[in-house]
């Protein structure tokens, strides 16, 4: 078996290529370099790192035109690993931090729930890179009031409508493809992200080289599911030239675990701008982590979409 899309960290050669009008770097003969957003299936499966690619055949690419020029959709990342810390925050302090059309999930009035993540993309179609969040549960758009029933459903973990304060990444072209056409915001750090057995780390840094946001936490008892059974979703709106969009990530579960009520966290917060964001939420308390070792996903591009002005 072969690796057909080794770390950037092992990356000795780099080229450049142009992403709607930007220049970027990203590793010579790597996916990107080779394949463009279109990659041979049958090739990527070679991989001894990927465990399948029966998940993507069933969701065939299109070309499209879109803000970093031509490119095809879904994003896949056929080995993936990521980390969600969630936790309680009072609404008025999340709601200082929505535009105003966006409106938290309340769990019980006056209190809605805010999310730290990590993610670790081992190989994807612009190679691997990793990522971190800081993170908002909203009420889905053109949502009325919300019953129980959609409270619960929004809270599952495998469904999910979210705006994001903060995302950085490890790479060029994951912050130029995120920012310029998803309208996410991003910007480029160092961040490590391991899971194992026993231990689940993540560290990012800010601006000046310091540490911005830590987190260390056991890894939950994982559960092994086939591929398919388990398809998550998480949905998140951004603000793109004065519109809003909604972007559908599609997450097939691999290996996951969680707990709820966690004792064993160590969340450690500097001066950088995820911690900032963190801090201005003011959260309370942590409700639950999410550790998932294997995974792979399909992020679509963003679409229009109608979100109403919040009374």
């Amino acid at each position: 078996m072969t690796d057909v899309g080794a770390a950037s960290t092992t990356q000795q050669s780099t080229v450049q290529v142009d992403l709607g009008g930007r220049t970027v770097t990203v590793p010579e003969d790597g996916l990107y370099d080779r394949y463009r957003m279109n990659p041979d299936l049958d090739e990527i499966a070679r991989d001894s790192r990927v465990s399948g690619v029966d998940f993507f055949r069933e969701l065939p690419k299109t070309k499209v035109d879109s803000l970093i020029g031509e490119t095809y959709t879904r994003n896949f990342y056929y080995r993936m690993s990521s980390a969600r810390l969630t936790m309680l925050a009072r609404s008025r302090a999340i709601r200082s931090r929505l535009p105003a059309e966006l409106a938290p999930l309340e769990v019980f009035p006056g209190f809605g729930v805010v999310s730290v993540m990590f993610f670790r993309y081992d190989v994807c179609d612009i190679d691997f890179y990793t990522e971190a969040a800081v993170g908002i549960a909203v009420r889905p758009a053109r949502h009325g009031k919300l019953g129980l029933a959609d409270l619960l459903t929004g809270l599952d973990s495998d469904r999910l409508d979210s705006y994001v304060l903060s995302l950085p990444v490890s790479t060029e072209i994951a912050q130029v493809r995120g920012h310029d056409g998803y309208g996410f915001p991003k910007w480029v750090t160092e961040i490590d992200f391991e899971v194992d057995g026993t231990r689940t780390t993540g560290r990012v840094l800010d601006d000046s080289g310091a540490t911005d946001l830590t987190l260390s936490v056991a890894t939950p008892a994982q559960t092994a599911y086939p591929s398919g059974e388990r398809v998550s979703t998480l949905t998140s709106y951004t603000s793109i030239k004065g519109g809003w969009h909604s972007t559908l990530s599609q997450t097939n579960v691999l290996s996951a675990g969680s707990t709820t009520m966690p004792r064993d966290v160590t969340l450690t917060m500097g001066h950088g701008r995820l911690s900032r964001d963190l801090r201005s939420l003011a959260p309370i308390k942590t409700l639950r982590l999410d550790v998932m070792s294997e995974g792979q996903n399909a992020l679509h591009m963003p679409v229009p979409t109608s979100v109403p002005t919040r009374a």
